[in-house]
């Protein structure tokens, strides 16, 4: 039984019929088999051989002569879609030494070529069926599985038959020749190079040490570069042939479809399937063994310092237990539930000590079930200094406590209401369950070797587990939780002197006094204490927005809400308040508290209320707190539910009419500022996450990502200077989309919102303050200090931004779909220079500048200049001719299928309604929504491209190693900068 603590969340709307006009792509349904092979009726199904826990009734699985099985459900989340997994029981850990890399080049592979597929037609192919690569249309490969994806959209039974067809294909009969493995191998190794670098290099060194003596220690699903350049269609045919065989694959599809017929296709693409020569058993992966010498008193094994100068620090150590199958039944999930408790109850306590300044930045506490390598359970936690020993000996007295002495009723009770309200929550979405989420859930459940359980299920479970719990339980599991074969340690540190083997062992081995003091004393607070956010408001106007059933309500305040009560997601609400000006209110000396606005705001409390009282509050409540700064408003987002609406309205209005200003959430945020500082150079990625957005809008300080001496001079005193005055300002906009009572929630905002004191606007020049885009002409460089063979580049062009021609934002995200296709072509297919490029166009409709089209690849250094030169070449073929109907087409299928799947979710509405009641203009333009993004023609498109991409060139930027000539990396002029 899998996946107790997820929290199921999406959405089951109808987009009205008017705004929808798909057209089947097949002609004609062809015939299919009525199943054979289903669970006979009072039979057990194969997911549940050996567990008592209750049947999910809706899922109906079967099992074919070929040891083929399957598992089929009727689902309607999203309309018209069906979601496939096919799962082959084999990942990196059965490759041999020589093969790999082979299980992920195989996924690959199993996309370039294959019987119903001929070279490089795979993604076109779903293109035409309406899925978008990468989202629809995926695969993963790990350690024990790969797994190939497919969501489906406006499926029929044509549809479903062909797609069956062509994954049964692919998984069967790939062409598996020398000319395809070498075609995908560089395609392989752009992967491998991207994901390369320090945070990599850590990652696998720690888990050597973590894995000693196991196959997971060295064997990582990207494979090595001698393994893969030294593939052969061959080589790879030989791993295909023993691994992808029947008795090896479980297929899931669950969509909106008669399961019978999902059912049906199954077995007749997939039934006459025969493996090759014996079965071959998975190797055995090996347990965790501890060195001569551990015992009971010694516990401590392989323990590895790992120096990577520009990352963070970070210290694992985890208790090791051989993984074995178990019979996953009540009692069994019962157990696991005890455990997650007594996790809870410790992370908890952590949590507070990280709050309130000490030696650790943060720390946790969890258990997994490792790749069916290791039942570990691991200790995480980020040092503040290099005193790692201080923050290693805090954290293990904390641990000491909880293993000494049993936790208090009081903290028990806290985390059992924690726990109820997402099993509660999941019960009331269930008829909204996604299918994608449905069909993941199986294929996770048959890599654990567990079942699978109805929402009902885990509620009852959890109810039963409840019942019967108490500290002295707790107490049992924490103190397993903490009895392994072996202890490993691995730390990640940027100072090469500053720990050692030895040093780690004796600190893990070394006797500490159990802490007390991080417990938590119950103490109950109450909204009804609370005090009020100011005299209850009056409604100057309410009415009809003018589309669906959408309300609009104006207090004499100012505040405006726009309001969709409706039943199509049970047990959700989406709440959405916006604010102030945004990005246009900040100073260009104010970045660095903008930065810390993201993680600090919010933590620094209400009125007297600090982060710990608000979490009291929140116990056994759905409550969120998101906050983001906007190109032109600020914004708090929530996720909750109408029993805690009006609570959640409450803190939304509260924190703007009492803020509190608590430092240590701020002290806190500086602290985690400079740690990963440093870390953004490690690569090309870093860089570009943190001065992209800097430099594409000409080096505006306002959106400077800070340095550790910026977060140095940062206080707590001026944090506050900043942050009031903009909390104070409007508008102010609130959006409720979701199943409760408009009558109630009208009253709740009118207590709230509606009580605000009167908003000062943002002054003109601020709402004025424009955003520009870079001139052209030299390149741009940044460094990097990663790997010699990385680097990055980008190119990008000027936009707009606003409502006034919010339609041409959508034509342009067409034309930007059209330059991602090309690209990818170019650079992956053709050139093998990058895995993944990307074309994006951002059209800020808030303010009125600022949008761009950029795209993006991390390659080579030496493929820099390939990548510029390309991606003019497109920018120039796409203004100078309208592509061809193909071409369109499988841009603008993939593009209505995605609204049409969009549109049936609230939060669709919600982001297409925000800031309307600033101007209206958004709403009337709701009616063209489809047909801009799916009935532009390619002449408009071709006028796009002249009007953005013919007036100019791209300005480009180039993201290289440290210490290489820019000649070699741009072939051009520059303009070189290191911050």
């Amino acid at each position: 039984m899998t996946d107790f603590s997820r929290a199921v969340r999406r959405l089951a709307l109808v987009l009205p019929a008017a705004l929808l006009a798909p057209q089947p792509l097949l002609a004609q349904d062809p015939a299919a088999p009525t199943p054979q092979y289903t669970t006979p009726e009072g039979g057990t199904p194969w997911i549940y051989e050996g567990s008592n826990v209750p049947r999910d009734e809706e899922w109906t699985f079967g099992e074919l002569p070929n040891g083929l099985r399957y598992a089929v459900r009727k689902n309607g989340v999203p309309p018209d879609q069906v979601s496939v997994r096919v799962r082959i029981d084999a990942g990196s850990l059965h490759e041999e030494d020589s093969e790999q890399g082979y299980a992920h080049l195989l996924e690959h592979l199993l996309f370039r070529e294959s019987k119903y597929l001929g070279p490089a037609e795979a993604i076109p192919t779903w293109q035409r069926l309406g899925a978008t690569f990468g989202s629809d249309t995926n695969a993963e490969t790990s350690p024990t599985h790969t797994v190939f994806k497919l969501d489906l959209p406006n499926t029929d039974t044509v549809k479903l038959a062909e797609s069956m067809k062509l994954l049964s294909g692919m998984v069967r009969e790939p062409v598996l020749t020398d000319a395809n493995v070498r075609a995908e191998v560089p395609i392989v190794l752009a992967e491998k190079r991207e994901r390369g670098g320090p945070a990599e290099r850590a990652g696998n060194a720690s888990r050597e040490v973590l894995f000693a003596g196991q196959r997971l220690a060295n064997r990582v699903p990207i494979g090595t570069e001698e393994t893969l350049t030294g593939a052969t269609g061959a080589s790879v045919s030989a791993f295909h042939k023993r691994w992808y065989r029947p008795e090896n694959v479980v297929v899931v599809a669950a969509g909106d479809m008669d399961p019978m017929q999902l059912a049906a296709e199954i077995e007749r693409w997939f039934g006459d399937w025969q493996g090759e020569g014996p079965h071959v058993p998975a190797p055995d992966f090996g347990d965790p063994v501890a060195p001569a010498g551990a015992d009971a008193a010694n516990p401590v094994g392989e323990v590895g310092v790992i120096v990577e100068p520009d990352l963070p620090r970070s210290f694992t150590y985890a208790i090791m237990r051989p993984w074995r199958p178990v019979l996953d039944t009540v009692a069994y999930n019962e157990g696991l539930l005890r455990d997650a408790l007594a996790q809870a109850l410790i992370n908890r306590r952590l949590e507070s000590r990280a709050r309130a300044g000490g030696s650790f930045l943060y720390a946790q506490v969890t258990q997994d079930d490792v790749s069916r390598s290791a039942d570990m359970t691991f200790v995480n936690f980020a040092p503040l200094t290099e005193d790692w020993e201080a923050a290693l000996a805090d954290i293990r007295g904390v641990i000491a406590d909880a293993l000494a002495t049993p936790p208090s009723q009081e903290e028990i009770d806290r985390e059992l209401a924690e726990f109820e309200i997402i099993f509660k929550s999941q019960v009331e979405q269930r008829r909204v369950l996604p299918g994608p989420q449905l069909a993941d859930d199986v294929v996770n459940a048959v890599d654990i070797r567990e079942a699978i359980a109805a929402p009902e299920t885990v509620l009852q479970v959890f109810n039963s587990m409840r019942a019967t719990v108490t500290p002295e339980l707790v107490l049992e599991h924490t103190r397993a939780l903490f009895t392994g074969d072996v202890i490993r340690s691995a730390y990640v540190t940027p100072e090469a002197d500053e720990a050692s083997d030895t040093a780690l062992r004796t600190a893990l081995l070394e006797t500490v006094d159990a802490d007390a003091g991080a417990r938590i004393a119950a103490q109950a607070i109450s909204f009804d204490d609370l005090p009020p956010v100011g005299e209850p408001g009056q409604i100057r106007a309410q009415g009809p927005l003018g589309i669906l059933d959408i309300e609009k309500v104006e207090f004499a305040n100012g505040v405006k809400a726009i309001l969709w009560s409706n039943d199509a997601e049970p047990g959700r609400v989406a709440v959405k308040v916006r604010f102030g000006a945004g990005f246009r209110a900040i100073e260009p000396d104010q970045s660095v508290y903008a930065n810390l606005g993201y993680s600090a705001l919010i933590g620094a409390g209400i009125g007297e209320l600090g982060q710990e009282e608000l979490d009291r509050l929140s116990t056994g409540r759905k409550f969120g707190f998101d906050f983001q700064t906007g190109d032109g408003a600020f914004t708090f987002y929530a996720q909750t539910r109408e029993a805690d609406l009006e609570e959640q309205l409450y803190l939304f209005a509260a924190k703007l009419a009492m803020p509190g200003w608590d430092p240590n959430p701020v002290l806190r945020a500086k602290a985690a500022g400079k740690l990963a500082y440093e870390s953004y150079a490690t690569n090309p990625g870093g860089i570009l996450s943190r001065d992209l957005e800097y430099l594409l809008r000409d080096s505006d300080d306002r959106f400077l990502t800070p340095t550790p001496a910026m977060f140095d001079e940062a206080t707590p005193e001026e944090f506050r200077e900043v942050w009031e005055p903009l909390l104070m300002q409007g508008p102010v906009e609130v959006l409720v989309f979701g199943e409760f009572d408009m009558a109630e929630t009208i009253e709740a905002l009118r207590k709230t919102f509606g009580a605000l004191k009167p908003r000062s606007a943002a002054p003109a020049e601020v709402l004025e303050r424009p955003v520009s885009f870079p001139e052209g002409g030299e390149t741009a460089v940044r460094y990097h200090r990663g790997d010699s063979n990385q680097a990055a580049a980008v190119i990008a062009w000027p936009s707009g931004a606003g409502v006034d021609n919010l339609r041409e934002s959508r034509h342009l995200e067409v034309l930007a779909s059209l330059f991602n296709n090309r690209l990818m072509d170019a650079m992956r297919e053709h050139a093998g220079a990058s895995y993944s490029p990307v074309v994006r166009s951002s059209w800020p409709s808030d303010v009125n500048s600022g949008g761009r089209i950029a795209a993006l690849a991390q390659l080579r250094p030496e493929d820099v200049p390939v990548f510029f030169a390309e991606a003019e070449k497109i920018a120039q073929d796409l203004a100078s001719a309208p592509v061809s109907e193909d071409e369109y087409n499988r841009v603008v299928e993939p593009l209505r299928q995605y609204v049409s799947r969009a549109s049936t979710g609230n939060l669709f509405w919600l982001y297409q309604l925000e800031g309307s009641t600033v101007d209206d203009r958004r709403i009337d333009l709701l009616r063209f929504l489809l047909a801009d993004y799916t009935r532009v023609p390619p002449a408009d498109l071709q006028a796009l491209a002249q009007k953005y991409f013919g007036s100019r060139e791209g300005w480009r930027l180039a993201v290289i190693p440290e210490g290489q000539p820019l000649a070699t990396a741009t072939g051009g002029a520059q303009t070189a900068s290191g911050r």
